[in-house]
């Protein structure tokens, strides 16, 4: 007998035939993507061979796929080495650097694209700074292919940044102790000046002889020469070192004439010359700098007085160009004087330069002037110039933008005050403290008062006033700024901490002649800044001003 047994196994090939299909498309696959490996390696290494960088490609499992020969300039191991010994990558890494470097490849395996900067030890012992650059690799599929290193010595360009920052600084530090030098040396000169103006007003005010008059008139024509010499290079100093700042105050061109012109008046006058003005229209709301415009406009002026013997001398202002939001005016300083030469028209706007340096030059000065003017006129946006002809004359300009601002109404006339008179009508009797450390400027100041009926007490230093200021009331302060073993600043601080003083005023009488020196006074609670050297009636007119406040 045969027995006989069928079973359907229709699904079971199906199922194997379908197997077998997924095998081959898999085996396709990976034939595929080898392919596709093995080409985009090829491409690579045909360009990375020739690359200034050194390039490395690197599969997802570490392992190294190639290494390019530019390896070997950058840090000395040749690209078996490399290939040879993968970890060879970390160990020529700086000790500082290694584990961010570590923690930066982490991240481009995950991020894609990540830059780095780092040190690594060359194979002959120099440090060598790497920018560094990871960057994943896909397929067209976006199937990972490992990463691309690409590696820059960039040692050359940090040394460079280095020697750039080093320079940077010795230049920032020359720039302070040229500041500190020149703000030492305002102190020093300014000191003694104080002394004699200080003593040539006292000699004037106690009544002196016609003759001696004049004397002391030349005592003090002189020592204004001498404060406008250091202020001239103070200023030059703060432009150069970027320190300088200007004012934004409402402007009336008009009045910045006439100032000028008062200022020239004796000098015109005792030569004999005409003083013409020339204003054109200009708006009425102008905001600029109104000090140092006319500081710029008088180095013109003054110059085109000095080097005029007959004739005139013109101020002109005129519009050039305007827009809604501002106005480009020029200045004009025209003379009838003795005139420039071609060859010195080059050196005119150089600092300490004049037109003639020879030993035989008529013509005194530090040759500042014109060099201030020029960087005013930078500072505000215009330019300078100047046209001569040698025996007939000169004209020298300068251009500045002045802002428009809101039309200001004519500000009422203000009545002179005799701040002498008001002084010993008020407040006689009053007590005052006098910081000085300097014996002839305490001397100068106390006989100064004397006139004001003041009651008047010193002190040669800060901690000495603090001591007074304890046991006595004063109704105002004079401090010194610079002194010993406790300065103006820090003495001011102390004395606004005692009972009663918290709005007593102080003043800050200094030599110090810089800005922030009167920012510094401010901020440690003083109430106003009297630059040394200064005359009596400026002394009176700021401590009528306290005294009035103070009582108000």
């Amino acid at each position: 007998l045969l027995f006989g047994s069928l079973q359907d196994i229709t699904e079971k090939k199906h199922m194997s035939d379908e197997l077998d299909r997924h095998r081959l498309h898999l085996e396709e696959l990976v034939e595929v993507r080898t392919a596709d490996l093995h080409a985009a390696e090829e491409k690579f290494r045909t360009v990375a061979d020739f690359t200034y960088d050194w390039e490395t490609w690197i599969d997802d499992a570490g392992h190294w796929l190639y290494c390019s020969p530019s390896c070997e300039r950058i840090t000395g191991y040749r690209a078996e080495e490399f290939m040879a010994r993968p970890e060879l990558y970390v160990e020529i890494t700086h000790d500082d650097d290694r584990a961010s470097l570590l923690e930066h490849l982490n991240e481009g395996e995950r991020n894609g694209v990540r830059d780095i900067e780092y040190r690594i030890q060359h194979k002959n012992g120099e440090v060598r700074w790497i920018e560094h650059l990871c960057q994943s690799v896909r397929d067209a599929a976006g199937h990972s292919l490992g990463h691309r290193v690409s590696n820059r010595d960039i040692t050359e360009r940090k040394h460079a940044d280095e020697a750039l920052r080093e320079a940077r600084d010795q230049a920032e530090t020359a720039n302070r102790t040229k500041s500190a030098f020149l703000a030492n040396m305002s102190h020093e000169i300014r000191t003694p000046m104080n002394g004699i103006i200080g003593m040539a007003n006292i000699l004037r005010r106690e009544g002196v002889s016609p003759q001696q008059a004049n004397r002391l008139d030349t005592i003090d024509a002189s020592a204004q020469h001498l404060l406008s010499v250091i202020n001239d290079v103070l200023d030059l100093s703060k432009i150069e070192a970027g320190k300088f700042t200007l004012e934004e105050a409402p402007l009336v061109i008009s009045s910045l004439l006439a100032n000028v012109s008062s200022i020239l008046s004796e000098r015109v006058k005792a030569k004999g010359l005409h003083l013409l003005i020339e204003n054109g229209h200009l708006p009425h709301n102008l905001v600029g700098d109104p000090t140092r415009l006319q500081q710029a406009l008088l180095n013109y002026a003054t110059n085109a007085v000095k080097f005029t013997e007959t004739g005139t001398v013109t101020l002109r202002v005129l519009p050039q160009e305007e827009t809604a939001e501002e106005v480009v005016v020029r200045f004009e300083v025209q003379d009838t004087g003795i005139g420039i030469t071609p060859e010195a028209m080059s050196r005119l706007f150089s600092a300490f330069e004049q037109a003639d340096n020879s030993m035989t030059r008529k013509y005194g000065g530090t040759g500042l002037g014109l060099a201030i003017t020029q960087r005013l006129a930078d500072l505000m946006g215009g330019k300078v110039g100047a046209d001569s002809t040698a025996g007939v004359g000169s004209t020298f300009w300068f251009t500045v933008k002045l802002k428009k601002g809101a039309e200001v109404a004519a500000a009422p006339t203000v009545t002179a005050v005799d701040a002498e008179a008001e002084i010993r009508q008020c407040y006689a009797g009053q007590r005052i403290l006098v910081v000085d450390d300097e014996p002839i400027n305490r001397e100068v100041t106390l006989i100064q008062l004397e006139v004001l009926d003041l009651l008047t007490d010193t002190a040669e230093d800060g901690a000495e006033a603090v001591a007074m200021a304890s046991k006595n009331r004063y109704a105002a302060i004079l401090m010194d700024m610079q002194m010993p073993k406790l300065n103006g600043v820090e003495a001011t601080q102390q004395i606004r901490q005692l009972p009663g003083y918290q709005d007593t005023p102080i003043i800050a009488m200094t030599a110090n002649a810089f800005a922030e020196d009167k920012a510094q006074c401010l901020a440690a609670g003083m109430n106003d800044f009297l630059i040394k050297p200064f005359i009596p009636e400026e002394l009176f007119a700021i401590l009528l001003r306290a005294l009035s406040r103070r009582v108000g």
